[in-house]
């Protein structure tokens, strides 16, 4: 026998009972009826006498964080990741977050433009939050229709906007799954720049705290409208370091979280118990780290890297409630996931892994040498990448220093047997040589993927037909070729030119680059009798007896273009032929004594013969110094684009000169001191955030500007601040 199927009474009954709670449904709050809402997190910060613990949902959670960003090899702080099509985007994130996760790390760092469904697609697939991290006008701010490179804090308007701002963006967030915390700023004390008439008026050694004050009452402002739409979320900062924790004190009341960009070596020394001190909230720690490269040796250390993480976690670990320490640490977001190709300088060779170090810290002494810079930009990654494919995805692969930290997140936090002596005995079980060699293979890999030696690095193929026939043209009507004019006959005629690149790097920091050209056939009936593979069309000469004689086998090949950097600790050559480069206006070359030279279709036309070229830049005691020389005159040379101009308050030094005197024999060589470069950051649309990490000045910042610049950050840190108390950062 079949189900009996219910009386029809009892389910007329039960639509009625559907309708009667749907009417009820109906009218309660529109909150609670959003499916994000009920599945968003409660994230709060609790504290007891063992200390302050981030807790989700009830559960303590600690910050196994990580400093995210997504940039193809070759692409710059422009790119714009959230910008490619959702089929893009979902591949990358699948390849990226499983790693992360296999990893053990539960949350990352990510700047506002990340759209809402991508903050949950990452959770609910992932199982990682994302620390939402707003600049604060970090990186300057359109006011009144005009960029300003410099925020000023105190400007009313300023102030308004960036806090419209914020609480729009917790808006736009409200109930999205994923969200731990929201983050503010960026090292804003680092860029206190701008000028007014209340702070010039100041003494020099109070201007600065004055436009602290300006910026720390900002964050206070903006921790206020944040709290008025979302009490579920804490609100952090991203400082640098301790600097102005007092008015921090002051100024940040309703600050849950203190998070900070530390860079002091393999100890936080006084740090914790600082922040416990003046502010009793709990610490997490928004960027740290070490970088992979030795600069002392100029060769990876991988080793050295994960030695340096593995000492900074095992602190945080040791500074976690219940510890009989502190017990304030509540986590961190290492700095950073995988290597800024673009770091250096920003806008060029981005194709290249710069290892130019770009600043200098005491604080990491395996490749420090007093006096010389150690921290390579390029080089921060706990895992490495390689070229991207023919969509733009990309491969990482692991350093020692991923295999560290998936080994250091294995052990629970806040388990009940997570004690002192539990912590110190599995770090120390932890070998970086150990986990180097785990790395090999994926090095090996990496150097495969990329033909570390030589590799063909580019093709192109130009094929053109064309036809001289028809009506209406200038074309002779004969088919008889004509000796003097072109086009010279009708009929149809054929371009085949073929350009090949070769890259070779025998070491890490030496990289040539060489372009050559093949001729195919060459059209003897031109329409446009200007053009670059012109040079090999057939000649015709006449002969002692009076025959003809044609030659087809002119400069069938040649070389196209060339370049050649080659990276030590005391000097950098970078050698070029037929190669642009670009003027040093913004450099100290206010004159434009050393022009842009940049070869596009003039000289591909003319054939243009430019010599080589050839620059050498001093790394050493002389650290900014550079000379080039080159020919008086290039073919497609040009000055300096209009509109460049250079820093304000910038004169020529006594050795901004031309070496010999201004009729010296050297009068085509330039010797400048070069300040500080350029801002590299425009006003982007949402999205194009141009810095999901962080970006650094260019190796050749002046140690006398490095106190008024605006980058680096770091470097100006280590004089800033005292050593922390506490073990010594070796």
């Amino acid at each position: 026998m079949g189900p009996i199927r219910p009386p029809a009474p009892r389910l007329l009954h039960r639509r009625w009972v559907a309708v009667a709670t749907a009417a009820a449904l109906a009218i309660l709050p529109a909150q609670t009826l959003s499916a994000q809402t009920l599945s968003a997190q409660r994230v709060q910060v609790v504290s007891d006498a063992s200390g302050s613990r981030l807790q989700v949902d009830g559960k303590d959670f600690l910050v196994q964080g990580m400093n995210w960003d997504y940039f193809p090899i070759g692409t710059t702080y422009s790119y714009n990741f959230w910008g490619q099509s959702d089929a893009f985007i979902k591949t990358a994130l699948d390849r990226e977050m499983s790693l992360l996760k296999s990893m053990g790390v539960n949350a990352i760092r990510q700047y506002n433009g990340v759209p809402p469904k991508w903050v949950r697609y990452i959770y609910e697939q992932h199982g990682i939050f994302t620390v939402l991290n707003h600049p604060l006008g970090r990186y300057g701010y359109t006011v009144r229709g005009s960029y300003v490179q410099n925020t000023d804090y105190s400007d009313p308007d300023v102030r308004k906007a960036l806090v419209a701002e914020v609480a729009a963006l917790v808006e736009q967030f409200r109930g999205t799954p994923g969200v731990l915390m929201w983050l503010l700023g960026n090292e804003n004390n680092y860029g206190l720049s701008w000028k007014s008439a209340e702070t010039e008026d100041l003494p020099v050694g109070e201007r600065d705290a004055a436009k602290a004050r300006y910026l720390y009452s900002l964050f206070g402002e903006t921790i206020r409208a944040i709290k008025a739409i979302d009490t579920e979320h804490p609100v952090a900062m991203a400082n640098g370091d301790l600097q102005y924790i007092d008015i921090i004190a002051e100024e940040t009341k309703g600050l849950d979280v203190f998070g900070a960009n530390v860079y002091r070596g393999i100890s936080f020394g006084d740090l914790f118990q600082q922040v416990k001190t003046k502010l009793d909230i709990p610490v997490m720690f928004t960027e740290f780290g070490a970088d992979a490269w030795n600069a002392r040796e100029l060769r990876e250390d991988q080793q050295s890297q994960a030695r340096y993480l593995l000492g900074q976690w095992e602190e945080i670990y040791l500074q976690t409630a219940g510890k009989g320490r502190v017990g304030n640490a509540i986590g961190g977001m290492t700095f950073q996931w995988s290597d800024g190709w673009w770091k250096v300088k920003q806008e060029e060779r981005l194709d290249v892994h710069d290892t130019d170090a770009g600043w200098g810290n005491d604080a990491y002494g395996d490749d420090y040498t007093p006096g010389e810079n150690n921290m390579n930009e390029e080089w921060w990654g706990v895992v490495a990448k390689g070229p991207a494919d023919f969509r733009g995805h990309f491969q990482l692969f692991p350093r020692a220093a991923f295999y560290a930290l998936q080994r250091a997140y294995a052990l629970a936090p806040y388990g009940a047997g997570t004690d002192p002596a539990a912590i110190r005995s599995h770090f120390a079980g932890i070998l970086p040589s150990e986990m180097e060699l785990r790395a090999r293979g994926d090095r090996a890999a990496l150097a495969s993927s990329i033909s570390e030696r030589v590799r063909v690095s580019g093709m192109r193929l130009e094929l053109s037909t064309f036809s001289t026939g028809g009506t209406s043209i200038s074309t002779p009507s004969s088919a008889t070729p004509s000796p003097n004019t072109y086009p010279s006959f009708q009929g149809f005629d054929r371009l085949e030119s073929f350009f090949a690149e070769v890259q070779a790097q025998p070491s890490q920091n030496v990289l040539a680059t060489m372009s050559f050209n093949m001729l195919g056939n060459v059209p003897t009936n031109p329409i446009d009798e200007i053009f670059y593979e012109n040079r090999g069309r057939p000649r015709t000469f006449v002969q002692a007896d009076g025959s003809n004689y044609t030659n087809t086998g002119i400069e069938r090949f040649k070389m196209y273009r060339a370049s050649v950097a080659w990276d030590e600790r005391d000097f950098r050559l970078d050698g070029f032929y037929r190669t642009g480069h670009y003027h040093w206006g913004y450099e100290g070359d206010f004159f434009g004594l050393y022009r842009e030279a940049n070869y596009g279709p003039n000289i591909d036309i003319y054939n243009g013969d430019a010599p080589l070229g050839r620059g050498v830049h001093r790394q050493a005691q002389v650290r900014g110094t550079q000379a080039r020389r080159r020919p008086a005159a290039l073919v497609g040379s040009q000055p300096h684009r209009p509109g460049q101009v250079p820093p304000q308050g910038r004169r020529l030094r006594r050795d901004d000169r031309v070496p010999g005197g201004s009729h010296g024999a050297r009068r085509n060589s330039l010797l400048v001191r070069r300040p500080a470069p350029r801002a590299a950051y425009r006003d982007l649309a949402p999205g194009h955030h141009p810095r999901p990490s962080r970006p650094r000045g260019r190796r050749h910042l002046g140690r006398e500007h490095q106190e008024r610049a605006h980058l680096p950050d770091r470097r100006r840190r280590t004089r800033q601040l005292p050593r922390a108390a506490g073990p010594p950062a070796r």
